[in-house]
């Protein structure tokens, strides 16, 4: 890593970025809680926590360093940057100005978040101390590998060409993909098919819907590591694939239900910030609404799909969302991708004559999917076959915040 000038500008902007993303995971968290019984609030804000705090400590000691630092074959990283070991906040990352440690801790809330959107899948059923060793070993043996590949120099999918500015396929196919096998293995919940589980606190859903679409400003905007032209225009395409994916998912439900509800804006929203995630930085705004309004169709659909026709409960629709969304957006990246939009990548995708590039994203996507379905597979197996996954009958229809947590969301007797 070269030595650079301090630019004050671009350190600002990463600076107030990572605090953006941060807040991301307490965000989940809210928007989540929402959805879940009342007997589950606390237990389910308290998983977005636990999987920031234990990712944040993890990325420090050997996360970031498997992820970034060195190459083995492609495919991981060295333990030279164990414990930020040689990680300089003098150091400056090349071509921005951005000191080493920033830039580090910016890439850990990724890691975060990424492992946090998972808990959706097995919420109100899954032992806590499993998920406190899922969290991490997914993190160690899925995340840093698919981090390595896709956004480290030397990792094949970065060396293929596949494009992913913010985290399409690293955060979200990697987490949607991860997600309905979780939903499969961890099994139905007591109550999934015998009555309708309806959210206890859209107020909340809401809420962290506001946030998380605050806070994907430094997610996919921050992802320039620059205060520049580039971070401008992903500034511009979250908002708008944003707002047209809530436009879309109401159409869609109101078109096909007959009522336009809050929930399908909150989750249209954080669909079309899905989608357009990985193209943030290589599409015009023109495109972000095409990205936006398929991102909000398609998960609308797809999570009929998998509730309805798979019959897979996936508690809070993470495979839906993410799954699908990150796998439309990768897509859209290698159909609208202008090298107008970024001269520095210079990378057009088939709608501006390189149809190759649509190739390459259906490779990163196929490649990344089959690894995080089957390393997650592997991963709640061990953990079934040891401490087991789900808490019991009992303690499930109680609900985890009494029986795991000895505590209450709501005092309704005071």
């Amino acid at each position: 890593m070269d030595a650079l000038a301090l630019d004050t500008g671009n350190t600002a902007w990463v600076l107030i970025s990572a605090a953006l993303v941060l807040i991301m995971t307490p965000a989940l968290g809210f928007f989540y809680a929402g959805l879940v019984r009342r007997e589950n609030v606390l237990t389910t804000i308290m998983h977005s926590f636990t999987v920031l705090a234990i990712v944040s400590v993890q990325w420090v000691l050997w996360g970031y360093s498997l992820a970034f630092s060195g190459d083995v074959g492609g495919i991981i990283g060295n333990l030279d940057w164990f414990a930020f070991n040689n990680v300089l906040p003098g150091e400056q990352f090349v071509a921005a100005g951005v000191p080493h440690s920033l830039w580090a801790v910016y890439q850990g809330l990724f890691a975060a978040i990424t492992t946090a959107l998972i808990t959706g899948a097995f919420a109100e059923r899954l032992k806590f101390k499993a998920l406190i060793i899922f969290t991490l070993v997914w993190s160690t043996f899925v995340y840093s590998p698919v981090c390595h590949w896709v956004w480290a120099e030397g990792g094949w999918l970065y060396d293929f060409g596949a494009l992913d500015f913010a985290g399409g396929t690293v955060v979200h196919i990697s987490s949607g993909i991860a997600a309905v096998v979780a939903a499969v293995l961890v099994g139905h919940r007591v109550s999934f098919g015998k009555h309708e589980a309806k959210p206890h606190n859209l107020t909340y859903t809401v809420l962290g819907a506001s946030f998380l679409w605050f806070g994907w400003f430094g997610f996919n905007a921050g992802s320039a590591w620059a205060a520049d032209g580039i971070a401008a225009n992903a500034f511009v395409v979250t908002n708008v694939a944003a707002a047209m994916g809530a436009i879309s998912w109401v159409a869609a439900q109101w078109l096909r239900e007959g009522k336009p509800s809050v929930l399908a804006g909150a989750a249209g929203a954080v669909a079309g910030l899905v989608g357009i995630t990985p193209a943030a930085g290589f599409v015009t705004p023109a495109a972000a609404i095409v990205i936006g309004f398929g991102a909000g169709v398609l998960c609308y659909f797809g999570l009929g799909f998998v509730k309805n026709i798979l019959r897979v409960d996936d508690a809070l629709d993470v495979f839906a969302v993410h799954g699908i969304g990150g796998i439309w957006g990768a897509l859209a990246t290698g159909l609208f991708a202008s090298a107008t939009v970024n001269p520095g990548i210079g990378v057009d995708g088939l709608f501006y004559g390189n149809p190759g590039q649509l190739w390459t994203q259906f490779v990163a996507i196929v490649s990344v999917g089959a690894f995080s379905g089957v390393a997650t597979f592997v991963i709640l197996k061990a953990i079934d076959l040891t401490i087991g996954l789900r808490v019991t009958e009992p303690e499930e229809s109680v609900g985890l915040d009494e029986s795991v947590h000895g505590e209450f969301g709501y005092n309704l007797a005071d």
